[in-house]
């Protein structure tokens, strides 16, 4: 079985060459609001090198609708950031395929995963295995809550050390290191770089980053790729400082 690679290569040529890389998280379940149209139509789009659609309680169509939208205003890629095993879309360009390696949730591991595999393999999309690991944020998140499990609190810097290391051990291309939605705490910079110090594949970090010099630490402690959600939909003006 052969599946496409480009988006994958897109991150390591990045990370080879230094450059940092901007996404945005856009949850279809706000893809009419304002802020995200502001957004699209401002200048300011140009500066995102990707985007990534996910979110808890959507379907296959409204997905389709987002990207659509999203390839209006953009030539960026747009990655599927599933929170479904039916989140599944033909039209984006890739998948990070999460394994939710923080929990103990089977489900989220293994079982949510066999039933999307025929689906992704028809799709046709690039698949990037990708260790997904919560770190606790100072708040419940949306994927703590849907997924019952329990994020790694943000002082157990060993935990976190050592899970990045099981997800690479077992064939994983990146690490989503993720503090949740709107999270009070970003992760620590000095967390980042001792994450960033035991892998050589790309790593993205996202959750309660609101400000460019959160932005500006996480890449300086060595995040490859930012994730900004909630911040873009808040103040789509938020790019401008990039």
């Amino acid at each position: 079985m052969n599946l496409p690679s480009h988006i994958f290569d897109f991150l390591t040529e990045a990370k080879a060459n230094g450059r940092k890389l901007v996404f945005g998280l856009v949850d279809p379940d706000q893809s009419k609001s304002e802020g995200l149209l502001g957004l699209l139509q401002g200048g300011s789009i140009s500066k995102l090198d990707g985007f990534l659609v996910g979110g808890s309680f959507l379907t296959k169509s409204r997905i389709g609708d987002v990207i659509d939208l999203i390839r209006q205003y953009s030539k960026a890629p747009v990655l599927l950031f599933p929170g479904h095993e039916f989140q599944v879309h033909p039209d984006a360009d890739g998948l990070l395929l999460l394994n939710l390696i923080s929990g103990r949730n089977p489900e989220f591991l293994i079982g949510k995963h066999v039933v999307a595999a025929p689906m992704i393999v028809e799709s046709g999309l690039e698949v990037i295995p990708t260790s997904y690991i919560l770190i606790d944020g100072g708040r419940v998140s949306s994927t703590q809550y849907i997924t019952n499990t329990h994020p790694i609190p943000q002082d157990k810097v060993d935990i976190i050390v050592a899970t990045v290391l099981a997800g690479a051990l077992n064939g994983h291309r990146t690490t989503y290191l993720e503090a949740g939605s709107g999270a009070y705490i970003p992760i620590p910079p000095s967390t980042i770089a001792k994450v960033a110090a035991v892998i050589s594949h790309p790593l993205m970090v996202g959750g309660g980053i609101r400000t460019l010099d959160g932005v500006k630490s996480a890449f300086d402690a060595g995040a490859d790729v930012v994730v900004l959600g909630s911040i873009l939909e808040e103040n789509p003006n938020f790019l401008e400082g990039l």
